[in-house]
């Protein structure tokens, strides 16, 4: 549960739009003080369905792409160092990696760009 209440801590500071936590049916998910977590804290919860791998293609396809572009061939000597670098990762992936399925634009300027022609 602490890796959720970290999350969460970090939710409440930084989310300015509704948060989705998606994950498999693992137990640990259906658990009902993980459910009350999340309602408690206006989190949305996502689980695939049973047997339907392709529910979690997003996310398995940029952990693909996260463990190909951030430590491909290196060693990570410490779990720190991985938080670090994944942190890192994922601010760059976000602020400064362009898509081009995203008109060449990285994720944030891309939502900040819709949602300034949908006002």
């Amino acid at each position: 549960m602490e890796p959720l209440r970290e999350t969460i801590e970090i939710i409440k500071n930084h989310a300015t739009y509704r948060t989705t936590i998606h994950s498999d049916q693992g137990w640990h998910y259906q658990h009902n003080q993980w459910v009350r977590t999340l309602k408690e804290n206006n989190v949305f919860q996502s689980m695939s369905r049973k047997a339907t791998c392709a529910d979690n293609a997003p996310i398995e396809n940029f952990f693909g792409i996260l463990k190909q572009e951030m430590y491909y061939g290196e060693e990570l000597v410490s779990y720190d160092e991985l938080k670090r670098r994944i942190e890192e990762y994922i601010d760059w992936y976000n602020n400064e990696r362009s898509k081009t399925k995203l008109a060449g634009l990285s994720p944030v300027e891309y939502r900040t760009q819709s949602s300034q022609s949908a006002a």
